[in-house]
């Protein structure tokens, strides 16, 4: 009995521990950086700087090579025992694989073999800009491996870069949803907040960004010190109990740019916590 209460303890320490360290973690909130950030590098390295952030997510994207030894790219085609090699990189690391994307599959065929792939690797959000006509079968899918397709919205002239064109093809269906990109949102020269209130219910994962100015041909910037209105967008994600993967996506900088992230999370996490980074 005595080791047993000990043993609880020591998990309700641990767990107290990264509820401090990872306060958005108590609103359902899965912080973790999209691999892209990470893009002249392999996947094996993207996981050492995504861990040295103070990031326990990621979302893969499907050309970067694997690394580590393994060989291949984080294709969702990889083969079983390249799969298993992966899962055990992400366990090493301490890592988890929360979102896949953007990602897109040419017919039915594909896109079973991409829930397949995502089930096997614990995959909660498939992100993606499908073809509308595939919308049907893309949704009884995710219906049936209780995975979510999140829709991604690149800049305009893209199909689905404003939530018009996302609210027009999810319906009713709990598993289709928003991929919510706030810099891809301001660069098309709409309000990220007014955005995710449209998609109030819908969002099912971020893109997480903040830019320069408002402008199409813009850059990153650490989070709270752009034009993206982090401590709005926050307290949307709040009102609206948003509970899903949120992506660190930093385009900018790319040969070193896991210090800008880290301190953009250093931000998230004040603003997340006192309502600004002052």
């Amino acid at each position: 009995m005595k080791k047993a209460l000990l043993f609880l303890g020591s998990l309700l320490l641990a767990s107290s521990l990264f509820a401090q360290k990872t306060p958005e973690s108590k609103s359902g909130w899965m912080l973790g950086a999209q691999s892209y950030s990470f893009r002249l590098f392999p996947f094996a390295e993207a996981l050492r700087k995504i861990d040295s952030c103070g990031l326990k997510y990621v979302e893969a994207f499907p050309s970067q090579q694997i690394g580590g030894g393994v060989t291949g790219t984080m294709n969702f085609t990889m083969d079983a025992s390249t799969r298993q090699a992966v899962k055990k990189m992400l366990k090493d690391r301490g890592i988890t694989l929360v979102a896949y994307g953007v990602v897109r599959a040419k017919d039915e065929a594909e896109w079973k073999a991409l829930f397949e792939f995502a089930k096997e690797m614990g995959i909660r959000n498939i992100n993606s800009e499908p073809d509308v006509k595939q919308m049907p079968y893309i949704g009884k899918l995710a219906q049936e491996y209780k995975i979510n397709v999140a829709l991604h919205n690149h800049p305009k002239p893209s199909h689905y870069w404003h939530p018009d064109s996302v609210l027009a093809v999810i319906g009713n269906n709990p598993y289709l949803g928003s991929c919510s990109d706030i810099g891809h949102w301001v660069r098309s020269g709409l309000n990220p907040v007014a955005c995710l209130k449209q998609l109030e219910g819908r969002v099912l994962g971020m893109h997480f960004k903040d830019l320069e100015e408002k402008a199409p041909k813009t850059h990153d910037v650490v989070w709270g010190t752009g034009v993206c209105d982090i401590p709005a967008v926050i307290a949307e994600m709040k009102r609206q109990k948003f509970k899903g993967p949120i992506s660190a996506e930093y385009e900018y900088h790319w040969e070193n740019n896991a210090p800008e992230i880290a301190e953009s999370v250093k931000n998230f996490r004040m603003i997340y916590t006192k309502g600004s980074i002052k």
